[in-house]
């Protein structure tokens, strides 16, 4: 029953991503067009379909990386010539991350790119995964994997707006709360948008 409960749960998912009109939207959320000049990346948005209710993994980077250490983020990276796809590239990092076998993902879809203030448009791919998982976590990049309620996620007021100047220009991002965890930014902004396209 739990499997068929996921199989239909994931085609009704896929079948919102792929309706998802994000134009109409774009005053809502923090956004930034698509440039000329940008580096491309992907990440894994990973929905875990437990028998008692769906959750999202995250990871969050360990202390020391040049590039965001600590922060709470998907699974993912830049892409590389190889990859063929953003969907190869973000379920390439999160075996590389977390130890998440390919296999053990079925993608639904993506949601519109997302460009970061630090020069990269970002393809969230979201994908299923259903338990148990056999994860096993980069050291050198990955501090902790976590999973939060996808309910609270999908509550867009749960979601708060902050202000800051970068390099002279002022500009919003999202955050939001759950235990110990702050998600923010890019990351926050997806999940809004994965929110909005599954509201």
């Amino acid at each position: 029953m739990w499997a068929m409960e996921a199989d239909e749960a994931a085609e009704r998912i896929a079948r919102r991503l792929e309706d998802y009109d994000f134009t109409g939207r774009i005053a809502d959320l923090p956004y930034r067009p698509v440039a000329p000049g940008l580096k491309s990346a992907a990440v894994l948005v990973p929905l875990v379909w437990h028998p008692d209710g769906a959750t999202v993994l995250f990871t969050r980077r360990t202390d020391h990386l040049s590039s965001h250490p600590g922060q709470v983020s998907f699974p993912g990276g830049k892409m590389e010539a190889g990859d063929g796809s953003a969907e190869a590239a973000a379920l390439r990092e999160a075996r590389e991350e977390t130890g998440l076998a390919e296999s053990s993902v079925r993608v639904l879809g993506r949601l519109p790119d997302y460009v970061t203030v630090t020069g990269y448009v970002v393809a969230p791919v979201v994908g299923m995964l259903r338990p148990p998982l056999a994860l096993a976590p980069e050291p050198g990049e990955v501090a902790e994997v976590f999973e939060v309620p996808l309910p609270l996620l999908l509550d867009q007021a749960a979601y708060s707006r902050h202000d800051y100047v970068r390099d002279g220009a002022a500009g919003q991002y999202l955050a939001l709360e759950w235990r110990r965890h702050t998600i923010w930014g890019a990351t926050a902004a997806m999940l809004w948008m994965l929110a909005d396209a599954l509201a």
